[in-house]
């Protein structure tokens, strides 16, 4: 794995815990911030296009979702978080 590769995966370990932690503790305002900038330029350093518009888009919508739909928005941007670290963790494993 090369200083980029490993960069970019611990950086998305942290992203990944501090937004498992906003979100358990209900700390939106965190959240918004964390994913509109953290999880945003990630994403356009890891070339996750899809990712990156996702999170702007989880900000910049209007009308603003309500507190429930962006709470269930923010879990699927973790979950879709957690695959893109299950696919660098496997693609740097193969031989």
């Amino acid at each position: 794995m090369n200083t980029s590769s490993v960069s970019l995966k611990n950086g998305l370990d942290d992203i990944l815990r501090d937004l498992r932690c906003f979100r358990q503790n209900g700390d939106l305002g965190r959240l918004a911030l964390l994913v509109y900038c953290d999880v945003r330029r990630w994403a356009r350093e890891a070339g996750a296009q899809e990712l990156a518009s996702h999170s702007s888009a989880l900000v910049n919508h209007f009308p603003h979702l309500a507190h429930d739909e962006f709470v269930a928005a923010i879990d699927e941007l973790i979950a879709g978080l957690e695959q893109a670290r299950f696919r660098t963790a496997t693609s740097h494993c193969r031989l």
